[in-house]
């Protein structure tokens, strides 16, 4: 791995969800067991960066102490749109997260892709619940991750446009430490945390890499 490699690592729901969960959103739900050990591994893995989907309420109840018993930080992703609602953290929740040292940063509002949004919708996911965020915390939130992994082109133009200073997706690959656009490896129920290892850290065959990279350039230009 490159000196200036870094392996985003993603959760999003830990223990048992809180709200009705979405088509397929099973799948990214883990046990607090699981998410311990996948802690522990990756916790002195060279260039490791955690973030959080969704903004759910395991984050604070699970995630936030877990991070701290470790001496870890994370990025956390809040869905502006779902502040208070069953399951999902309030703005006090939000507000605890950055007292704590972590970062914050916007899902948008409603966990819709963003790709070929109408002008309206897409303000609302790009700025107001940017802006929503910010008045939260009391600080600027110039991160985002893009809901459900999509995007192309014409979003990421725009995203940079708005100052947005880095941007996160679910692409399974590493990422440089200076890339504004950051590929995730997204934690799934059925990891482990030697298989995480497997893939992050050792890496794909090399034609699996360049798979992996052509489905990048690709969703990048179209």
């Amino acid at each position: 791995m490159a000196n200036d490699s870094v392996i985003n690592i993603c959760f999003h729901g830990i223990g048992a969800p809180q709200r009705e969960l979405e088509p397929g959103e099973d799948r990214y739900w883990i046990s607090e067991d699981l998410f311990g050990a996948v802690l522990d591994e990756i916790r002195d893995w060279p260039g490791l960066r955690i973030s959080f989907d969704d903004s759910n309420t395991s984050d604070v109840g699970i995630g936030l102490p877990a991070l701290l018993q470790r001496g870890l930080t994370a990025d956390f992703f809040v869905l502006a749109g779902r502040l208070d609602s069953p399951g999902s953290l309030g703005p006090e929740e939000v507000r605890l997260l950055h007292r704590s040292g972590m970062t914050v940063g916007t899902h948008g509002m409603r966990h819709i892709p963003w790709r070929g949004l109408d002008p309206v919708a897409s303000d609302e996911e790009l700025v107001t619940a940017r802006e929503r965020l910010t008045e939260m915390v009391g600080a600027d939130v110039s991160t985002a991750a893009c809901p459900l992994g999509r995007y192309d082109r014409t979003l990421l133009t725009r995203m940079r446009r708005l100052g947005y200073t880095r941007v996160f997706t679910s692409d399974r690959r590493p990422a440089r430490a200076t890339q504004w656009l950051q590929p995730r490896y997204t934690v799934r129920n059925d990891d482990t945390p030697g298989s995480l290892r497997a893939e992050a850290l050792q890496g794909p065959s090399p034609m699996s890499r360049l798979k992996l990279e052509t489905v990048g350039v690709i969703k990048r230009l179209r």
